[in-house]
C-alpha cells in the first residue's frame, strides 16, 4: 500500500470517527430530550393522577355530606309525622275542654227535686262518656290538690298561707288542667300555700 493510499484510509476512518462521534452526540442528545419529554410527561401524570383524587375525594366527601343531609331529613320528616300523629287530637281537645268544664259546673248544682236530679244524671252520662273518648285519644286529667307546685303543671293564681299545710303545697284547685299523652295542653289553675 502506497503511502498516499494509507493516508486516503487514515482520513476516512478520521472521518468515520467523527461521523460516529457526531452521531453519538446526536444520539445522546436525542437521548437526553426524550428523557426530559419523559420526566415532564410524568410530572404531568403525576399531577393530572393528584388532580384526580383530590377531585375524587372532594366528589366523595360531597356524597358523603348530601348523604347525611337526606338521612337527617328524613329522621326530621318521621319525627314530624310521629308528632303529628301522637297529638292529631290536641286542637279538637282544646276546642272542646271549655264545653267539658261548663258540664262540671253544671253537674255541681244542688238538685232540690226528682226531675232535676234526673237532668243532671242524664248529664252525668254524657259527662262521663265524652270523657272516656277523650281519655282513649291520650287526654289525662292532671292532678293538684295536696300536691307539690309544679310550673310546669300548675298556674298559681292565688298565694295564701296556712297552718298544717306543707309550703309550696296545692290548696285548692280552680280549674282542671289536662295532659295529652306527654304534652300539657292546659295547666291547673291553683292556690298555693306559701
Amino acid at each position: 500500500m502506497s503511502e498516499k493510499d494509507k493516508t486516503t484510509e487514515h482520513e476516512a476512518s478520521g472521518f468515520k470517527a467523527e461521523e460516529t462521534n457526531k452521531t453519538t452526540e446526536t444520539h445522546e442528545a436525542s437521548a437526553d430530550s426524550v428523557t426530559e419529554a419523559s420526566e415532564a410527561e410524568a410530572a404531568e401524570t403525576s399531577e393530572s393522577e393528584v388532580d384526580f383524587e383530590a377531585k375524587a375525594e372532594e366528589a366523595e366527601n360531597r356524597y358523603l355530606r348530601l348523604r347525611a343531609d337526606f338521612d337527617n331529613y328524613r329522621r326530621r320528616i318521621q319525627k314530624e309525622a310521629e308528632a303529628k300523629e301522637k297529638y292529631r287530637a290536641q286542637s279538637l281537645i282544646s276546642n272542646i275542654l271549655p264545653a267539658l268544664d261548663n258540664f262540671e259546673r253544671a253537674l255541681n248544682i244542688e238538685a232540690s227535686d226528682e226531675q232535676t236530679q234526673s237532668l243532671l244524671k242524664g248529664m252525668q252520662m254524657v259527662h262521663s262518656s265524652l270523657l272516656e273518648a277523650l281519655k282513649g285519644e291520650g287526654l289525662e286529667v292532671i292532678e293538684s290538690v295536696g300536691q307539690p307546685f309544679d310550673p310546669n303543671l300548675h298556674q298559681a293564681v292565688m298565694q295564701v298561707s296556712e297552718e298544717g299545710t306543707e309550703s309550696n303545697t296545692v290548696i285548692e284547685e280552680f280549674q282542671k288542667g289536662y295532659r295529652l299523652k306527654d304534652r300539657v295542653i292546659r295547666p291547673s289553675m291553683v292556690k298555693v300555700n306559701e
